[in-house]
């Protein structure tokens, strides 16, 4: 999916992965009984920080990635319809491989 966010410094655009959650029963709960999704794709990344002599610092993650994010970290927003968050690189736990 190709967006038309560009986010700034280390910020980067991350769309959650939602987890269909299924009892052991089979009930399927309901999206307000679901815990927020903590993995997402990386849709689209800022060009980093700057150190003190002004120079970029590269980002870690790329477009693409798939990522752990901390539990309530970043800003929900919608585009398109769908829910996306802004996050910043240090709200990113890991990047599965």
């Amino acid at each position: 999916m190709s967006i038309s966010i560009k986010p700034l410094g280390s910020r980067l655009v991350v769309e959650p992965i939602e987890e269909e959650e299924v009892t052991s029963g089979g009930i399927v709960l309901p999206e307000t009984a679901k815990e927020k999704p903590q993995k997402g794709t990386v849709l689209a990344i800022g060009p980093g920080d700057r150190n003190e002599k002004g120079e970029r610092i590269p980002m870690d993650v790329k477009v693409g990635d798939k990522v752990l994010y901390a539990k309530y970290a970043g800003t929900e927003i919608k585009y398109e319809g769908k829910k996306l968050l802004i996050l910043r690189e240090s709200d990113i736990l890991a990047i599965f491989e």
